[in-house]
């Protein structure tokens, strides 16, 4: 079972916008948080932004504070990542993920943002 599916990367220019869109399954969008993280080219996969089951408690990297925006919306069981003013360091894999019990379990398949300069 596919439980969570991952659209809206692409190129953009720097100081572009993109919105990814994570679709998930019911188990997926109840867990205790649900984030997105990243990975770009030779360097480790970072958290980027978190938001909790309620939507009332988010987390950002310091380095997208301002720029990036979590967001879910319970009637479709998805959760979003605005991003904005876009930079060629934001290239990277992105991909969402659900903390189950006992961490994040459940990924998704990525999604490519290639910021060009």
């Amino acid at each position: 079972q596919v439980h969570l599916v991952e659209s809206g990367g692409g190129l953009v220019q720097t100081g572009g916008s993109l919105r990814l869109s994570c679709a998930a399954s019911e188990r997926a969008f109840s867990s205790s948080y649900m984030a997105w993280f990243r990975q770009a080219p030779g360097k480790e996969r970072e958290i980027v932004a978190r938001i909790t089951r309620t939507g009332t408690s988010t987390y950002y990297l310091d380095s997208v504070k301002g720029r990036f925006f979590i967001s879910r919306d319970s009637a479709k069981n998805t959760v979003y990542l605005q991003m904005n003013s876009l930079k060629p360091e934001d290239t990277a894999i992105y991909y969402c993920a659900a903390n189950t019990p006992g961490g994040y379990n459940i990924w998704g398949q990525g999604t490519q943002v290639t910021v060009s300069s």
